[in-house]
């Protein structure tokens, strides 16, 4: 090989090999190849090499032109709903650094160990450019998946799912500008190919895809917003959710995982090895953020995950349980009740029947006291779904649900209890009467309040429950129990309530009762009268009570002309010695 070198006519390796020698022949090169093999190292035989002229490779005419990567191409930072679809792949940027941090962007360290692991292989033309890439720490540009053949698209996907592990600081918005568009136009790619592709992704793909999706979505949230002092200055409706800064490139991981989850290339029996229970636990854990675009979106993917993987379904309601629990109990503070519920909903809805017997306990100790926390609001239209979802899956329930209402039924706060009296409708619209009856006098008892409640709207709420027919068929069908209970407060509301709208609606609900069953009116107005002639001859020796108390102290302080402190304990002494001089007989005081 160095004899045809050595003839070959290159004048720079001649003198290389022979500097006193002007025209060697193939004798001396082979006199002198020997003393090469013995002080030539195997290092100065590359750098040898490496001076030969090379042909240039097909490749490069794949390369994008390196001026080009240093001009300003920016892309649009905002994504509409429909830009990830209708987005174009085009060039690709690989950044990779021997260290982890670099320009603001932290580095995975799995990427040079796959780059090292790598070494000693047969390298295609992306592999060497990774590897130049390695050595030089740039970024260094990627094909498109049109540009290279179908063997090589796997690869590539490979390549480019490493390369967005990288996550930058998107708190100044000024910093790293130009790798953000490389990373974002990147992304896209990834979501067109996962979209578009027609074979089955093999472990490496799940794996990288998992290891992406991780280094971009699961992170801590600040906890400020958690502390208890705050709830009780700022109201929870009136917070502005916090949006994430970085959300133009989260929404397109996103939006890869969501495809990546749904797409029939992706073997749930493969990926359930990767997607495991820790990574649906960090999954979890992202509903608390503030920006309810996240939320939403994971909101969809975990509906997903638990649609294709069945061996996850028990642990995901476990989960969502535990911070059901933690959220009751704990800290009332959740950004993401409402979309786990909402979750929930679904998945009750497919609940097979008969209902076993973790689903129930699921509602008793989970479901009903979500009804306690002051923020009930945010999430209550979901809670009332999953709750009358389980009264129609089986209506014996029903009496278990009424009764729990009732025991966090809200007591001071008018709007809480406007929701209350309407999910109350729902619950008893798939109530059978056999429950109706269990319930009905604590039930009815409650309603009686809330006719009698000084705010309108939950007098009015209340009284509209006659206006649902299936409720107005079980009232009639046990007015004997209930008439008696309600009727002292439809006849305050008749004659005393202030607002005219409640006195018009009370009026319709007598005119029902009165067409249903006269007599028992008749005699519930009776009844009424009765008591409140009672309780009016009771007010009247109260008040004569409290007036022969007044004149026994009058009389003991006229004498000394000075103020008497009267105790609790000669205020009783007083009251039982008036009422033992009184002709009429003391009735409370």
């Amino acid at each position: 090989l160095f004899a045809l070198l050595v003839s070959s006519g290159d004048l720079e390796l001649r003198h290389f090999f022979f500097p006193h020698s002007s025209v060697p022949n193939v004798v001396s090169a082979k006199r002198w190849l020997g003393l090469v093999r013995v002080f030539l190292s195997v290092d100065m035989i590359k750098q040898i090499f490496g001076k030969l002229p090379r042909k240039p490779s097909k490749s490069s005419q794949h390369e994008p032109n390196v001026d080009a990567l240093n001009g300003n191409s920016f892309f649009n930072s905002s994504l509409g709903p429909n830009s990830l679809n209708s987005s174009k792949p085009g060039s690709a940027f690989k950044f990779s650094n021997s260290g982890s941090h670099l320009n603001g962007g932290t580095v995975n360290s799995h990427s040079s160990s796959s780059a090292n692991s790598n070494q000693g292989k047969k390298t295609d033309p992306l592999a060497s450019q990774a590897g130049l890439m390695l050595v030089s720490g740039i970024y260094e540009a990627l094909p498109g998946f049109r540009d290279v053949p179908s063997t090589e698209k796997q690869s590539l996907f490979l390549k480019k799912l490493n390369m967005c592990c990288v996550v930058f600081d998107f708190s100044d918005p000024t910093k790293n500008l130009r790798e953000k568009d490389i990373k974002k136009q990147t992304l896209l790619e990834l979501v067109d190919y996962i979209s578009s592709v027609t074979s089955k992704f093999n472990e490496s793909a799940v794996q990288e895809m998992t290891r992406m999706v991780s280094a971009n979505l699961f992170r801590t949230f600040p906890s400020p917003n958690h502390d208890n002092k705050l709830l009780e200055i700022y109201d929870l409706e009136d917070e502005e959710p916090a949006m994430d800064p970085a959300w133009p490139h989260l929404q397109i991981v996103y939006e890869l995982l969501l495809r990546f989850v749904v797409s029939p290339e992706t073997d749930a029996k493969l990926a359930k090895r990767y997607m495991d229970h820790s990574f649906v636990l960090k999954l979890l854990d992202l509903f608390d953020s503030d920006d309810h675009r996240e939320r939403d979106y994971l909101k969809t993917i975990l509906h997903q995950i638990y649609g294709k993987f069945m061996v996850h379904r028990p642990f995901i309601r476990k989960a969502i349980n535990n911070i059901f629990y933690r959220f009751i109990f704990e800290t009332e503070k959740h950004n993401g009740i409402a979309e786990l519920l909402e979750i929930l909903g679904s998945i009750i809805n497919g609940f097979a029947l008969r209902l076993k017997e973790e689903h129930k306990l699921f509602l008793v100790r989970a479901l009903i006291p979500l009804h306690k926390p002051k923020c009930a609001s945010t999430y209550h239209q979901q809670l009332s779904y999953c709750i009358t979802q389980f009264v129609e899956k089986d209506y014996k329930l029903a009496d278990t649900v009424i009764r729990g209402l009732l025991k966090y039924w809200p007591v001071i706060n008018s709007s809480k209890e406007v929701m209350f009296v309407g999910e109350l409708e729902e619950v008893l619209e798939a109530t059978q009467a056999a429950e109706f009856q269990r319930c009905v006098v604590p039930l009815f008892r409650q309603i009686g309040r809330c006719l009698n409640s000084s705010h309108f709207q939950v007098a009015e709420r209340a009284l509209f429950l006659w206006n649902n027919d299936h409720i107005r068929n079980l009232i009639i069908q046990h007015r004997s129990v209930i008439l008696p209970i309600i009727f002292p407060a439809l006849e305050r509301n008749t004659s005393g309530h202030w607002n005219q709208a409640v006195q018009s609606f009370t009026l319709n609900v007598r005119k029902i009762f009165t067409d249903v069953d006269h007599v028992l009116f008749d005699e519930c107005l009776s009844r009424f009268q009765e008591d409140e002639l009672k309780e009016k001859e009771m007010q009247e020796r109260r008040e004569l009570t409290w007036k022969h108390l007044e004149d026994v102290v009058s009389s003991t302080t006229a004498a000394s002309n000075e103020a008497v402190l009267v105790s609790r304990f000669v205020s009783s002494i007083a009251i039982a010695t008036a009422t033992a001089n009184s002709p009429t007989p003391m009735v409370g005081s």
